[in-house]
């Protein structure tokens, strides 16, 4: 399908973030696969991504947005959303905690940028983000925290997973219901032989490698 141009909408991992080992922080990939992508397509893209930030919040931003009719945008969130305050989870394990953004409230706001986008004239494609890894996810939020309250609060590592899981199942939920099309970046990741090379080592945020695996998925979803 032909784009006068694309609009990204997302988190870290559509922003380009990874864990830079050596400087022991985190920074902006140069060759992340959305500048990788930029490069290669004839027409403008606009990168709205921003680490950190949950689906309600990206919503407010996105209405204040210009919306170009005949463009494409991107829309990836959940890996925020689904996160919870971990501090407050190793405090108080036995305790009732929620994530960032409650699934149902998620839902209904992927909904609304869908429909926030077609009321602009604009065509809206949900993105599943990738897994993450769940031993290498815990290891991280637990290295300045109490362990084992955060795995009692848990009941097993894996539990992060499927946690996440929930959440990639509720954007193509979504997508299916409002006749949206897909990125599945989730699904190019599984299918690899070793989907943790595609992650850096706080389980989460793509690598450089996992950067490359979502340039081709963008090529083969999106590319005009």
């Amino acid at each position: 399908m032909r784009y006068s141009g694309i609009h990204v909408w997302g988190d870290s991992i559509l922003k380009g973030i990874v864990f830079d080992q050596q400087r022991q922080r985190y920074a902006i990939l140069r060759e992340n696969c959305v500048a990788e992508f930029t490069k290669e397509v004839s027409v403008p893209v606009v990168n709205h991504a921003s680490m950190g930030i949950t689906a309600p919040e990206a919503e407010k931003r996105m209405n204040d947005a210009d919306f170009l009719p005949g463009d494409l945008a991107l829309i990836e969130f959940g890996g925020n959303d689904c996160d919870m305050a971990w501090e407050s989870v190793a405090e108080a394990p036995e305790g009732r905690h929620e994530p960032k953004t409650p699934l149902e409230r998620f839902v209904k706001s992927l909904g609304r940028m869908v429909e926030r986008v077609r009321a602009g004239g604009m065509q809206p494609m949900l993105v599943v983000p990738p897994p993450l890894d769940g031993q290498r996810y815990f290891e991280w939020i637990t290295q300045k925290l109490n362990k084992e309250a955060i795995l009692r609060f848990l009941g097993d590592v894996q539990h992060i997973y499927r946690w996440q899981e929930l959440y990639a199942f509720a954007v193509t939920g979504v997508a299916e219901k409002m006749g949206c099309p897909l990125l599945r970046l989730r699904d190019v990741f599984l299918r690899h032989e070793d989907f943790s090379r595609l992650l850096c080592v706080d389980g989460i945020h793509p690598s450089a490698e996992g950067h490359r695996v979502m340039l081709q998925r963008l090529r083969e979803g999106c590319g005009t």
